[in-house]
């Protein structure tokens, strides 16, 4: 059932005071994996001298990060005739960029898991999971297609990280929770004003307090705060515009945000949204290019979160 006004179907009480959701926030866990995010390995495949064999015996000591690789290149993704039990062949196929993704993603998963281990609700944390790597993914190729030159894995951790006030959420505010759960809301953004009704803060607000807790980079931080609203973001646009763009076509491609229920994403829906208008402007000949080039990916998108989040 749609809802128009979803926070009248949760409690009536006021929202909390700034200071209360503050006090909330920091009695959270910090996370050891947004200070240091496998620096072994990143220092080993920012180096041009690497070797394939040295990078997989850095993967062999990490049992998660192996698991994940092997599925990742035997996924329908792939298309591999046979199958790889090998680190090293695996690290052959995905190639460096794919390599660096996952070692960022693997520790972040982990320590949130570790985080929502906490709460006593049961919350579909691989739809969550699924959702964060999904939109990592595509914001990357969001920006690309936008001809944004980034000179890091920023445009990757901004669509992995986008969704971590929802965690936070799990733990600080699990009764709240709970409640909205229960809603459906038009879009992702009328769930961020159901959030603010019931709590104060939405999930991106709360997700940006808690990433600077830990000193995150402030495009990260700009990025996540507004992915909802990208032209209200004071700074980094393309970043906040891409993580909102990314956000509409995972759902598009059947991938949930994880806990809320908002209505089916329409075809095309995304070229209305203010990021996509920010990156690619409005009926030109670039957004039509970048749509074409991003429903190609979004074909292969399904196969490869399999490969990458754990069954």
């Amino acid at each position: 059932m749609l809802l128009d006004s979803p926070a009248k179907q949760a409690k009536t009480t006021p929202p909390y005071d700034d200071a209360s959701i503050v006090r909330r926030i920091e009695a959270c866990p910090k996370l050891g994996s947004l200070q240091s995010i496998n620096r072994a390995l990143n220092s080993l495949l920012n180096s041009e001298h690497s070797l394939n064999s040295q990078i997989a015996e850095i993967i062999r000591r990490d049992p998660s990060l192996a698991a994940r690789l092997l599925r990742m290149v035997n996924s329908v993704y792939f298309g591999l005739s046979t199958r790889v039990n090998n680190i090293e062949e695996a690290v052959f196929f995905l190639g460096m960029r794919q390599i660096r993704e996952l070692a960022m993603a693997t520790p972040v998963i982990e320590d949130l898991e570790r985080l929502q281990r906490n709460t006593t609700h049961v919350l579909p944390w691989k739809e969550l999971w699924s959702h964060s790597i999904g939109t990592a993914l595509l914001t990357r190729e969001i920006l690309s297609a936008a001809s944004t030159e980034i000179d890091d894995d920023t445009d990757y951790l901004v669509g992995l990280l986008h969704n971590v006030g929802k965690v936070v959420m799990a733990t600080a505010f699990p009764e709240e929770l709970t409640e909205l759960m229960k809603i459906t809301t038009p879009t992702p953004a009328a769930f961020c004003e159901a959030e603010r009704k019931l709590i104060g803060w939405d999930h991106a607000r709360i997700g940006a307090f808690f990433l600077g807790r830990h000193q995150i980079s402030e495009e990260i931080i700009q990025a996540v705060r507004y992915h909802n609203c990208p032209a209200e973001a004071p700074g980094y646009q393309n970043f906040a515009a891409a993580v909102q763009v990314a956000d509409y076509l995972v759902r598009h491609a059947g991938t949930s945000g994880g806990f809320e229920t908002v209505a089916p994403i329409e075809q095309d829906s995304w070229l209305k949204l203010d990021g996509w208008k920010i990156l690619y402007g409005e009926d030109t000949a670039e957004s039509a290019l970048a749509n074409t080039s991003l429903a190609n990916i979004l074909q292969r998108l399904p196969a490869l979160l399999q490969g990458l989040v754990q069954s």
